[in-house]
């Protein structure tokens, strides 16, 4: 199983949670968060004043799927949310040993 973690932006995540859903991503978790990479922010105008946005608002969205659905999904976010500009964000996998479904007391694969 793995867990793959996208930092995206935010005005792309109903594209890349419908992507998802094409390729049988059934669940997901979404986190409002907010960082810079490469951007390094950028510079606005409020009420005549100039300040720094060192902090972008992105999307995290957290999904754990059998190893062999994860090549699909990476694919499909990265075609839901690429705009071709800096700042679309990252994609991290990383292995998962278990899942425990609370309610029914499942595990590993029926879990998910």
């Amino acid at each position: 199983m793995k867990k793959i973690e996208a930092i995206i932006k935010p005005f792309k995540l109903d594209e890349v949670r419908e992507s998802l859903s094409e390729v049988g991503v059934t669940g997901l978790t979404v986190t409002e968060v907010k960082g810079f990479g490469r951007q390094k922010g950028h510079t606005e105008l409020y009420r005549g004043a100039e300040y720094v946005v060192d902090f972008l608002p992105k999307v995290k969205i957290e999904i754990v799927v059998a190893s062999d659905v994860a090549d699909r999904a990476i694919e499909a976010i990265v075609k839901a949310a690429r705009t071709g500009k800096i700042g679309d964000g990252k994609i991290f996998v990383t292995d998962i040993e278990h899942v425990v479904r609370i309610r029914t007391g499942e595990t590993n694969e029926a879990a998910i």
